[in-house]
C-alpha cells in the first residue's frame, strides 16, 4: 500500500467556517482522497490551524512554522510515496508579509526539505504535489475580515506563483481553487461540499502520479 502525507493548515485539518468545529472525518479532503484510491493508498492527515509555510507565529504557543514541523513528519511517517503540500493562506494574513510571492518562496523551501531529507537508506524520496489553496473571499465577519480581508486580491495570485515554483522544481502542481471556493461566512475556510470537492478532484491526479 502506498503512503501519502497531506501537509497543510486549517483547510487540511477541516476547519468548518462559522462554527470553529472540525468537519466530519468523511468530509475532509484527505479522507475523501483516500476513499477514492480503492484501498491502494493511505492518506495521513497532517493539517494544523494557522500553519504557515516557513514563518514563525509568536501569537500561538503551538509551533506553526511548517519548515519546523515537516522534517519531523517526514521522519515519523517514512516511507512515503507522495507528499501533498497546501499552505500559504496564513502567510498572507500578516501585514508585514502579505504577498503570495513570499508564500511561494516558503513553498519552495518546503519542497527542498522533502527532496533533501535524510531518509532511511532503503527508502526513496517521495514525489511532491504542490497545491495552491482557494483564494480568500469577502466576508461580513468582522474578526476574519480584520484578519485577512486586506489580502483577498493577493490570494488570487497563489496559483500563478506556486505553478512557477512547481515547474522550476520539477514537481507536480494542482490548483485547488479550480474546484473549491472559500465560504463567505469567514472568507477563508471551506464548507463540507468544497473540502470534499478537493479530495474528489485529486483522485485522478494522484492515481496518475502514483501510476495506479
Amino acid at each position: 500500500m502506498k503512503s501519502i502525507l497531506a501537509f497543510g493548515d486549517s483547510l487540511t485539518w477541516g476547519f468548518e467556517g462559522g462554527t470553529f468545529r472540525r468537519h466530519a472525518f468523511a468530509d475532509r479532503w484527505p479522507n475523501v482522497l483516500a476513499a477514492g484510491l480503492d484501498g491502494k493508498a493511505r492518506v495521513i492527515e497532517e493539517g494544523m490551524n494557522g500553519r504557515t509555510t516557513v514563518f514563525p507565529d509568536p501569537t500561538c504557543e503551538a509551533e506553526r512554522n511548517g519548515a519546523v514541523a515537516l522534517p519531523m513528519l517526514l521522519a515519523t511517517h517514512q516511507p512515503l510515496d507522495l507528499v501533498i503540500i497546501m499552505l500559504g493562506t496564513n502567510d498572507i494574513k500578516y501585514a508585514n508579509r502579505c504577498r503570495a510571492f513570499d508564500a511561494s518562496m516558503g513553498i519552495e523551501r518546503l519542497v527542498m526539505l522533502v527532496k533533501n531529507h535524510a531518509y532511511n537508506a532503503d527508502y526513496k524520496p517521495p514525489q511532491i504535489l504542490v497545491m495552491a489553496p482557494p483564494h480568500l473571499v469577502k466576508t461580513d465577519d468582522e474578526w476574519f475580515n480584520d484578519l485577512w480581508g486586506h489580502a483577498i486580491e493577493e490570494s488570487k495570485l497563489f496559483a500563478k506563483h506556486y505553478k512557477r515554483v512547481a515547474e522550476e522544481q520539477g514537481v507536480h502542481f494542482f490548483d485547488a481553487g479550480t474546484v473549491a471556493k472559500a465560504d463567505k461566512t469567514d472568507g477563508g475556510h471551506l464548507d463540507a461540499k468544497n473540502t470534499r470537492a478537493i479530495g474528489e478532484a485529486l483522485v485522478p491526479v494522484v492515481k496518475k502520479i502514483l501510476a495506479f
